[in-house]
């Protein structure tokens, strides 16, 4: 039988994440109302010539596609990134990456990228888009910090290419576990661990990293959420669980 304060504990976290979850969309709500306004009300819509209202003009939305890009998004990164437990809402992956090839001339190549979770995901698409000149013969040290570890299928492709590509040492730093507790990602993340990949949950400090390397942050720093280091301790607890 499960552990009572454990099932408590659970329950209130999931109320306290709703909460959270209703406070952070109303904020980028806001944001958004707030740059819609300031912009003319024409896009997607046409003047009715009788009485000058403005009627809807039906689009078609693009795919969902990567997006790749040098910063994120101040509010995008305090709701995508934040290590809550139920992450109901957060359904990209968005992942920043540091890659240092040893000694060449291209120095540290930084980024980001962003998916729906539609088609190709984000650390699918790092090695697609962003490692597409691979070059065997040299040394590459590769940092991720990702919004949520690897679901089972991109972790199995992750850990069946670094078996092919010895000269690849990859870290990722992620700010939530995907889904932990089913067994399928559980077999996935100790398939990576065997690569010799490192994985690591997201430190109150490596939040502020993040938030300082890859946000358009204004020069403001980052103020962490209350629960952050909690969360990050029931994390980091449940993935060593995992790996051992």
């Amino acid at each position: 039988m499960a552990d009572k304060s454990c099932m408590t504990r659970r329950k209130e976290k999931k109320e306290k994440e709703a909460a959270e979850k209703t406070k952070d969309v109303k904020e980028v709500k806001n944001e958004g109302q707030k740059a819609a306004s300031e912009a003319a009300p024409t896009n997607g819509a046409v003047a009715d010539s009788q009485n000058g209202n403005l009627q809807a003009e039906p689009m078609e939305l693009p795919p969902f596609e990567i997006i790749a890009g040098d910063r994120i998004d101040p509010f995008v990164f305090k709701f995508q990134f934040k290590n809550v437990e139920y992450s109901s809402g957060r359904n990209k992956t968005f992942l920043c990456y540091l890659v240092d090839k040893g000694n060449t001339a291209d120095g540290l190549l930084r980024g980001c990228l962003e998916d729906e979770h539609t088609g190709m995901h984000a650390e699918e698409a790092f090695f697609t888009q962003c490692l597409s000149d691979y070059d065997p013969t040299l040394n590459y040290t590769i940092t991720w910090y990702v919004s949520s570890s690897p679901c089972c299928a991109c972790a199995s492709k992750i850990a069946e290419l670094l078996k092919t590509r010895k000269n690849i040492k990859l870290t990722i730093f992620a700010a939530r576990l995907f889904e932990w507790e089913e067994e399928e990602i559980q077999v996935g993340l100790k398939a990576l661990h065997t690569t010799g990949c490192k994985l690591r949950v997201m430190k109150p400090l490596d939040f502020s990293y993040t938030w300082d390397t890859f946000v358009e942050n204004d020069e403001q720093p980052l103020n962490l959420w209350d629960d952050c280091k909690e969360n990050y301790e029931y994390y980091h607890e449940k993935l060593a669980d995992i790996l051992q």
